[in-house]
């Protein structure tokens, strides 16, 4: 999958115009990539168009238009974006009490390490997480992580026949599986290895 290119972009002017069909678009788009695991944690599969929109939305809330201010942005999210030989997810811990999600975040410290994949018969993957910045410290995590899950060739070649793709989660305070995901999903991702 291609890195973002200024080119890709709409200017902020064209945005303004495009941008209720374009939001329309991605929302759709979104559907089949977006997995609730349990009722509380949620993966949003990242991919060249989930990654244009929040770069778009980002230069339309700053106002940003220069160019290298525009390089920036896209330094900072091309690397949210698969390789061929990854997945890539934002990981969100939704709760909507805030004295819960207090409670939650201190609860359930590493759950980023305790995700997991799996293709077929494989052995599961779980992900690299935060390569950006720590999101965790002494006392709690943070609500969203960002994930890359690196896969075999042979893992590779399994997707992209069919085969079914799992995921879930097993930390000591949380543990949800999908197993199977739904194929609009399974289809969805397995395209990302292209």
């Amino acid at each position: 999958m291609q890195k973002l290119t200024r080119a890709d972009l709409f200017t902020l002017e064209a945005y303004a115009v495009q941008r209720k069909a374009f939001r329309e678009r991605v929302i759709e788009h979104k559907k089949s990539r977006r997995v609730a695991l349990g009722v509380h944690v949620t993966l949003l599969f990242e991919d060249q168009l989930t990654i244009q929109y929040q770069i778009q939305e980002m230069l339309r809330v700053e106002r940003i238009f220069e160019p290298a201010a525009i390089e920036d942005e896209l330094h900072a999210y091309n690397p949210l974006i698969p390789d061929g030989g990854n997945l890539k997810a934002t990981l969100l811990i939704e709760y909507e009490d805030p004295d819960e999600r207090k409670q939650a975040l201190q609860d359930l410290k590493g759950l980023e390490e305790k995700i997991w994949m799996r293709i077929g018969a494989h052995e599961p993957v779980t992900p690299i997480a935060d390569e950006d910045l720590e999101r965790e410290n002494a006392e709690k995590t943070s609500s969203v992580h960002f994930l890359r899950f690196e896969f075999t060739p042979a893992m590779i070649a399994d997707a992209r026949l069919g085969a079914d793709i799992a995921l879930g989660v097993d930390h000591s305070h949380y543990h949800a599986v999908l197993d199977p995901l739904p194929e609009s999903t399974r289809a969805a991702l397995a395209a990302d290895f292209d």
